[in-house]
C-alpha cells in the first residue's frame, strides 16, 4: 500500500511537471515525451514557423494534421534537411567567393533569416550544430550590418515596438504579444548600437541576435524571448530624411520625457511578466549607467554593455594574469591602461574594483588598488582629476594630478604618451575607435616591464577594433597575449607557432547569467551573481592552454560553457539568499544541490530543438 502510495505521488510530481513543460512550451517537447497538441492544421500549420517541421511530418501526422498532398512525400528526418539546407548554403560561399565578405555575410544571414521564417526549430538546430560559423552571422560582426540595412531586410515582425507614440498605451500593447510566459527580453532604444552610433528603429536586429544566442547558447525556450525596440526617435540626420525608414522621423527625446517612456515599459512588462529578465542593450552611455542604477533594485534587470562587457573582460584579464605564469590573486598588482571611458570603459573599471574586493576582502583597499592600477584615457588624453567638466562615473578613476606629474605625465596626455612612460601589463581597449592602437602605441608598449604583455582590441564590429592581430604580434613580438571583440584568424608566427586571437565576446556570459538568474529565481541580479560569472568564466581553462596565450575557450563550447556559468550564477543566487525557486524547484531544492548537481539541475532545463509529435485538437 505504501508502495502504491508513493508510486502515485511520484506520478503526481511528473504528472505536474509534465504539465508546467507543456504550458512552457507549447510546440516543443523533449525526444519520447507526450504529443503536442495544436490547434491548427492544413497550410495553417505549416505557415506557422512555431509548429512546421516541413518534410519531417510522419505520414501519420500529415494524416491528423490535414497534410497529406501538401507536402512532397518523402518523409525527411531533421538530419537529411539539415543537410540538404547546408547544401544551399555552401553553393552560396562557392559562388560568392570572390566577392566581398560583407556581401558574402549579409547573404547568409537572409538565409538563415528565411530559414528562422519558416521553421524554427530547425533554425535553431542548424545554429546550435554550427555555433563556432554561424554567430558571427546571427550577432557581431554581421548583425551590425543588418541594423544598418534594417528598415530595406524587413520582411516578417519579430518582437515588439514600444514608441514615443504609444506613451499611455503600453500596459495594453503587451497583451498584444501571444505568448503566456516571457522568460528573456532584450530591449534596446537603437542609439549606440554597436559602435555604429544611433540607428534608430533599425536597432531592433541586435536585440534579435542576442536572444538567437540565448536560445542556442543557454537553451531558453525561443517561445518564451521577446526583442524589444523602444522608439523615441533618432538624431541620425540620414534616416530622419530617408523615406524607406520605419522608425519615428523626429529626433530623440531627452530629459524626463525619454525617462517616463522607458518607465512606463519596464512598468507595462514586469505587470504582464513579473518573472522576466529585461537585458537592457546598445543604450548610449548617456543613460545606460542612469537606468542601470534607476531600475536594477527593483526588476530582474542587467545592461549587458555595462555588466557583460566588464564581466567578460574581467575573465580576460584573469586569464592573462595566469598567462603571464602568476595566480590569479595577483590581479590587483596589474598595470593596466584603459583606452574609452564610455559605458563599456567604466563598467570595466567598476567590476575591476568589485573583482579586487572580493580578492583582497576589504572594499576600502580595493577601491584604492584600482584608482591607482589603471590609467583611464578617452578621446581627449589622460583623465585626471584636473579635468574640466568630467563625467561623474569616470571620477572615481581619474588620477591625481600631482602624481602623473611626477611621473612625467599630464591631464589629457596622449595615449602613446601613457604607455611609454607607465609600461603597463594589460592594454585594454574599449574605445570603438578602429585603429587606435597605432603604431607608435604598439611599440611603446614594447617597453612593458611585464614578461608577456596582454592587448585587449574589444571594440566592435571589426572595423572598431583598436588593432589587429597581426599588427600587434608582428609590432610588440611573438610573447604577447592578444584578445578582441570581434573575430580574427590566429596568426601563424612561422617556425610552427601560433599566435593565438582569442575573440572576448559577450555571449561566453550573458546567456549564462540570464539562465542561471531565471532558473534561481532571484528577484534582482546583484554584484556577486555578475562576478561569479566572470570568475566562472575565467577558471574555465586549463592551466596548459592559458600558458599557450589561449585565455577565451572556443565558441563550439558554448553551451557547455553557458551550463557552467549559469550554476555559478544560480549557487551565488543561494549564497547570497536571494533565490526564489523556479517552477516545481524550490529555494531549499537548490540549497541542497551540491555544485555538480547544480550543473546537472542547469542542463536539465536546457531547451533542446527536437520535433515533436503532434496531435491535433479542436480549441
Amino acid at each position: 500500500m505504501f508502495s502504491q502510495m508513493r508510486l502515485s505521488s511520484s506520478l503526481c510530481k511528473h504528472v505536474k511537471k509534465w504539465t508546467s513543460f507543456m504550458g512552457m512550451s507549447r510546440a516543443y517537447t523533449t525526444e519520447g515525451s507526450r504529443p503536442t497538441l495544436v490547434h491548427k492544421r492544413s497550410l495553417d500549420i505549416l505557415h506557422d514557423p512555431w509548429f512546421n517541421k516541413g518534410t519531417a511530418f510522419s505520414m501519420t501526422e500529415r494524416d491528423r494534421l490535414d497534410l497529406r498532398g501538401l507536402l512532397p512525400p518523402n518523409v525527411m528526418s531533421s538530419q537529411q534537411q539539415i543537410e540538404r539546407f547546408m547544401v544551399d548554403l555552401k553553393r552560396l560561399e562557392v559562388n560568392a567567393r570572390d566577392g566581398p565578405s560583407d556581401t558574402i555575410s549579409l547573404a547568409k544571414w537572409r538565409i538563415l533569416n528565411r530559414l528562422h521564417d519558416r521553421n524554427e526549430t530547425m533554425y535553431y538546430k542548424v545554429l546550435i550544430e554550427n555555433i563556432e560559423e554561424y554567430a558571427p552571422i546571427v550577432y557581431t560582426p554581421t548583425v551590425g550590418l543588418v541594423c544598418q540595412n534594417y528598415s530595406g531586410l524587413f520582411r516578417r515582425p519579430r518582437g515588439m515596438y514600444f514608441s514615443a507614440a504609444d506613451r499611455g498605451e503600453m500596459m495594453s500593447m503587451v497583451y498584444n504579444w501571444p505568448a503566456e510566459q516571457v522568460d528573456m527580453i532584450v530591449v534596446t532604444d537603437g542609439s549606440r548600437i554597436l559602435g555604429l552610433g544611433d540607428l534608430g528603429v533599425q536597432g531592433i536586429g541586435i536585440a534579435i541576435g542576442k536572444l538567437d544566442l540565448y536560445v542556442a547558447a543557454a537553451g531558453i525556450n525561443p517561445q518564451r524571448v521577446l526583442p524589444v525596440m523602444i522608439d523615441v526617435g533618432t538624431n541620425n540626420e540620414k534616416l530622419l530624411h530617408d523615406p524607406l525608414y520605419l522608425g519615428l522621423q523626429e529626433h530623440r527625446l531627452d530629459g524626463d520625457e525619454y525617462l517616463s517612456v522607458i518607465d512606463e515599459f519596464m512598468e507595462a512588462v514586469f505587470t504582464r511578466w513579473p518573472h522576466a529578465i529585461v537585458q537592457f542593450e546598445d543604450f548610449q552611455s548617456k543613460w545606460a549607467f542612469k537606468l542601470l542604477q534607476r531600475y536594477r533594485n527593483s526588476y530582474r534587470m542587467f545592461n549587458d554593455d555595462v555588466q557583460g562587457t566588464a564581466g567578460v573582460a574581467i575573465a580576460g584579464l584573469l586569464g592573462a594574469v595566469r598567462a603571464q605564469g602568476r595566480p590569479m590573486i595577483d590581479f590587483p598588482k596589474q598595470k593596466i591602461v584603459v583606452a574609452g571611458a564610455g559605458s563599456a570603459g567604466i563598467g570595466v573599471l567598476n567590476a575591476a574594483r568589485k573583482t579586487m574586493a572580493r580578492m583582497l576582502d576589504d572594499t576600502d583597499i580595493a577601491f584604492e588598488s584600482a584608482r591607482s592600477q589603471f590609467w583611464v584615457v578617452d578621446a581627449k588624453g589622460l583623465i585626471t582629476e584636473e579635468r574640466e567638466n568630467i563625467d561623474p562615473d569616470a571620477l572615481p578613476f581619474a588620477r591625481k594630478l600631482k602624481e602623473v606629474s611626477h611621473q612625467g605625465l599630464r591631464e589629457g596626455a596622449s595615449i602613446a604618451e601613457v604607455v611609454r612612460i607607465v609600461k603597463p601589463d594589460v592594454l585594454l581597449g574599449l574605445s570603438a575607435v578602429g585603429g587606435l592602437f597605432s603604431e607608435e602605441v604598439l611599440e611603446s608598449l614594447k617597453g612593458s616591464t611585464s614578461t608577456r604583455p596582454a592587448i585587449f582590441a574589444m571594440s566592435n564590429p571589426t572595423k572598431n577594433a583598436e588593432c589587429t592581430p597581426e599588427q600587434a604580434f608582428s609590432i610588440v613580438g611573438d610573447h604577447i597575449i592578444f584578445a578582441s571583440g570581434s573575430p580574427f584568424h590566429d596568426v601563424n608566427l612561422g617556425n610552427g607557432e601560433i599566435g593565438h586571437c582569442n575573440q572576448g565576446n559577450n555571449m561566453y556570459l550573458f546567456p549564462g547569467i540570464g539562465l542561471g538568474t531565471l532558473l534561481s529565481g532571484a528577484r534582482v541580479i546583484s554584484d556577486g551573481m555578475l562576478q561569479a560569472a566572470a570568475e566562472c568564466l575565467a577558471a574555465y581553462m586549463k592551466d596548459e592552454e592559458v600558458l599557450k596565450g589561449i585565455i577565451y575557450p572556443s565558441i563550439s563550447s558554448i553551451r557547455d560553457i553557458t551550463k557552467e556559468v549559469a550554476a555559478a550564477v544560480l549557487r551565488e543566487a543561494v549564497e547570497e539568499d536571494l533565490a526564489e525557486g523556479y517552477r516545481d524547484t524550490d529555494a531549499r531544492e537548490l540549497q541542497r544541490m551540491s555544485k555538480d548537481e547544480t550543473v546537472r539541475y542547469v542542463q536539465s532545463m536546457m531547451w533542446n530543438p527536437v520535433y515533436p509529435t503532434m496531435v491535433f485538437k479542436k480549441s
